[in-house]
């Protein structure tokens, strides 16, 4: 039931996080230089590659790594299942290519979204090799592929109409509902199940596994203490500000809470001394100072909600001032209520907030007397 938006996968973050008038940037470290073009790679560590495919959405692109496996790669994360993709994928693999003829050992995949599983069928099909997911991320995505077809089902227009959404963005949302499995290969239909704190030996070095969620249900980082690197996905991102959302499926969900436990797993677990090799942009230095910046930012914006709600009850669609500096238009209007909801759930579980449904079914919330 979930309504993938093309932008699900983060928001800008002075668009997500900050008031517009007080921008704030982390002063990383990028030591890589320049992004290889698409079809080409650029060693970043012995044996580690980093690769770049083309997205048709806001983002451009997507990073993917390649990690020498024995005679083959095991590739983290596929991009999305678009011709331009297929393309660049024939351009490594093959004689006198950049990954040669023997092809990828493994595909593990960080999560659900298209840009980062949707050419995972494709591929293992193609390779004979193996997928890796968490069982939630595998799960789920069978799900929402399911959904491709169907009409949008009641129990989504209510939700969109109790966050306050009008007639015309409630026929938008079931004109473009089950648009996921477009996106993405068919997953085969067996995988190999990745946990959290599992250790996975590929080529010469250990990589152990470290789960977030938030994001997305059971998001998997990848960690090599060995080399100081951490594949991190859409868990910690240099420039943008991964999106938190609730869906239909779980409208009463606490994303929040999840993410914001998880970035504080990350510092834990995870020494500062790592190169981040993340999903979007370029790999990074600064990993503490990051993840203090993206809870911060969370928190800050926690607060300003709150301070909106004081003033008296606000719906869905009219706290998005406090959240996010830019104007919400109809293609960002599902992305912008999904990550308000999560906010708001998050306070509500709290007893900072509290939320009524007027005769419409209309959600209402307002601060919680103390």
């Amino acid at each position: 039931m979930q309504d993938f938006n093309e932008t699900t996968a983060v928001l800008d973050e002075a668009t997500a996080s900050t008031p517009a008038s007080k921008p704030v940037r982390v002063p990383l470290v990028y030591p890589c230089g320049e992004p290889p073009a698409t079809g080409t790679v650029k060693e970043i560590a012995a044996g580690v590659l980093w690769l770049r495919m083309p997205l048709p959405l806001s983002l451009s692109h997507i990073n993917l790594w390649a990690v020498r496996d024995g005679d083959g790669w095991a590739i983290f994360d596929t991009g999305m299942h678009t011709a331009e993709t297929v393309q660049a994928w024939d351009a490594l693999i093959g004689e006198g290519a950049p990954l040669g003829e023997q092809g990828l050992s493994r595909v593990l995949v960080t999560h659900m979204h298209p840009d980062h599983v949707g050419m995972a069928g494709w591929l293992t099909r193609r390779y004979a090799c193996e997928l890796w997911m968490t069982r939630d991320e595998y799960l789920n995505c069978r799900v929402l592929a399911a959904d491709t077809g169907r009409e949008a089902p009641v129990e989504g227009v209510n939700f969109y109409r109790r966050a306050g959404w009008d007639e015309a963005a409630l026929a938008h949302y079931q004109a473009r509902f089950g648009s996921f499995g477009e996106m993405i290969s068919p997953l085969p239909q067996s995988y190999r199940r990745l946990r959290d704190g599992q250790t996975l030996r590929i080529g010469e070095h250990d990589w152990h596994v470290v789960v977030g969620a938030g994001h997305s249900p059971e998001h998997a980082c990848f960690y090599c203490p060995e080399l100081k690197l951490l594949i991190s996905g859409d868990q910690v991102l240099p420039r943008i500000s991964s999106n938190v959302s609730v869906f239909p499926t779980e409208p009463l969900a606490d994303p929040m809470h999840d993410w914001l436990e998880s970035l504080d797993k990350l510092r834990q677990q995870i020494p500062d001394d790592v190169l981040v090799l993340p999903a979007h942009d370029d790999p990074f230095h600064g990993l503490h100072a990051r993840l203090n910046h993206l809870e911060g930012s969370h928190r800050r914006a926690l607060d300003r909600l709150q301070e909106l709600l004081a003033e008296g009850p606000r719906r869905v669609v009219d706290v998005f001032s406090a959240l996010f500096a830019r104007k919400i238009d109809g293609g960002l209007l599902s992305l912008a209520t999904g990550e308000s909801l999560a906010n708001l759930n998050y306070l509500v579980a709290r007893g900072k907030v509290v939320v009524t449904e007027d005769t419409e079914g209309v959600a209402w919330y307002s601060g919680a007397e103390v």
